[in-house]
Formats: structure tokens, C-alpha cells, sequence
């Protein structure tokens, strides 16, 4: 894949890899829960990422992580518009909403948003392929535990990817409009997480999401917390890049963004 067409535009993915900084307007996510919870604050992490590199910012409003707690529609939509609308206000950065409900997709849209990121690949509530196709907008398909009958985890995320396309083509929803996430971290083992990450060149639109994850920890054979696996999330970006990864997801986005520029000039011998 080339291109990723995001509503009126395109990203181009055949340079480096590109970078989408994760700015979370939540009180409890895993890693950063509770620090950007105010526009200013929002906004500010976000000028930030911009100034070091990110090309994507990825707006959620809703934490993902293990037992925590769901919010309504509502909140949710009320956390992440006003966040939306302040970036757009002064930035033409390309805006990822991070989001499996059709409602907040659609109201993220509306504010200025141009990409739908879906933890549930579209599989939680189907409706929402209708307005990422309304909107012509780009989208993210994650393989999730899709509750079917499967040989492995490679064997579930093939499956997973399956069930997403096919509402995402039935709603007119192009595949140039769309990168699959394989769901590092998300109902899995740290054994499973190393396979899907063996396993990234079989898909060419490929978004990887394994910043300051459990598999950084895993592979450290340590016992870290989120914020002190910035290292080994920049070494699981760099095999992401070694391996065909389009887009990666990260927090640590300065760190990432030089790795990736030294990576790449020796890549290419240009030193």
C-alpha cells in the first residue's frame, strides 16, 4: 500500500514510517491516564508532538486497557471534540479519533477529524463503517478477540480481519482507505504478542500499536511500569520499520522520530 486516503487526502507511505502520537483525554489509561485531561493541556502535548516528528495525532477518550472502567457515549464524545476542534483550529495535522462508537465517530468527524481508529475493527457496532464511508474518511481495523473458533493467534487475526473488511467493503468503505492493526496487547499473551510481531510482512497496510506495552516488558525480562519501557518501545518501533509497519503508535514520539531518522539514514546510506 502506497497511499492512505484520508478523506479529501493522502498520506504517503512510501517513505519512512510514520509516526501517529497518542494523546489520551482519559483519567485511567495504562500509561499516561490523567495528564493532558484539559484542552490546554491537550493542545499543548499536541503542538508538542508535532514540533518532534509526529505526522498523526490519535485523539481517545476512552481507555483501552484491561479492566477498565467503559464511559458513555456521551462523556466520551464530550471529552474528545473540544480536543479535536482546538488542534484543527491551528494545525492541518492529519487527526485520528480512537473510537469503536458510530456517534463519536461521526462527531469527531464533524469537528475536524480525519481518521477513525477502531479497537473493535468495526465489529462492535457495524454502523460506524457507514459514516467512515459518509465521510470518506481513513480508518483503522484492529483484530480484537473476535469470540470465533481459531487455530492460533495468527490464525484469529487473519479471521478478525476477515469479519472487518467485509462490513467495511459492504458499506463502500475502500481498502485504500484502510490499515489493519494486528492488536499487540489486546486479549493476548506476551508468547502471542512475539508471533504477531514475527508475522507483520503478510499485510502491506500495516498500523502497529506496542508503545510502553506488556511485550516491551516481557522482552526485557523485567518488571517495568509503562512509563519506564520508553526504550524498548523505540527498539519494537525500529523492528516495526526493519519489517514493512507503515504507521507506528507511540507515546514517546521524540524518541521514536530520531531512531527512525538515524535508522533511515543508514538504511539508505545517506551519513
Amino acid at each position: 500500500m502506497d497511499k492512505w486516503k484520508i478523506r479529501d487526502r493522502y498520506i504517503d507511505l512510501c517513505g519512512p514510517m510514520k509516526i501517529m502520537g497518542i494523546l489520551n483525554i482519559t483519567p485511567d489509561s495504562f500509561s499516561d491516564g490523567g495528564d493532558y485531561n484539559t484542552v490546554e493541556g491537550a493542545l499543548e502535548r499536541a503542538r508538542m508532538m508535532i514540533e518532534n516528528g509526529a505526522s498523526i495525532l490519535d485523539i481517545g477518550g476512552e481507555s483501552t486497557r484491561p479492566g477498565s472502567d467503559p464511559v458513555s457515549e456521551e462523556e466520551e464524545i464530550r471529552r474528545v471534540v473540544p480536543v479535536i476542534r482546538a488542534i484543527r483550529s491551528e494545525s492541518d495535522i492529519p487527526i485520528s479519533v480512537d473510537t469503536y462508537r458510530e456517534a463519536t465517530a461521526r462527531a469527531a468527524l464533524e469537528a475536524g477529524a480525519d481518521i477513525v481508529n477502531d479497537v473493535r475493527g468495526f465489529r462492535k457496532e457495524p454502523k460506524i463503517a457507514d459514516v467512515v464511508n459518509e465521510f470518506g474518511a481513513g480508518c483503522v481495523l484492529m483484530s480484537n478477540a473476535c469470540g470465533i473458533e481459531h487455530e492460533n493467534i495468527i490464525d484469529l487475526r487473519d479471521r478478525c480481519y476477515e469479519r472487518s473488511l467485509e462490513i467495511a467493503r459492504k458499506a463502500g468503505v475502500k481498502d485504500e482507505q484502510i490499515l489493519l492493526d494486528p492488536g499487540v496487547g489486546f486479549g493476548t499473551t506476551r508468547t502471542e504478542d512475539v508471533e504477531l510481531m514475527k508475522d507483520l510482512e503478510k499485510f502491506s497496510n500495516i498500523l502497529l500499536g506496542v508503545s510502553r506495552k506488556r511485550i516491551v516488558d516481557h522482552l526485557l525480562g523485567g518488571d517495568t511500569k509503562p512509563k519506564e519501557r520508553v526504550e524498548g518501545s523505540v527498539g519494537l518501533a525500529l523492528a516495526g520499520a526493519v519489517k514493512g509497519v507503515k504507521v507506528i503508535r507511540v507515546h514517546d514520539v521524540k524518541e521514536t522520530a530520531d531512531a527512525l531518522k538515524t535508522f533511515e539514514a543508514v538504511m539508505k546510506g545517506e551519513y
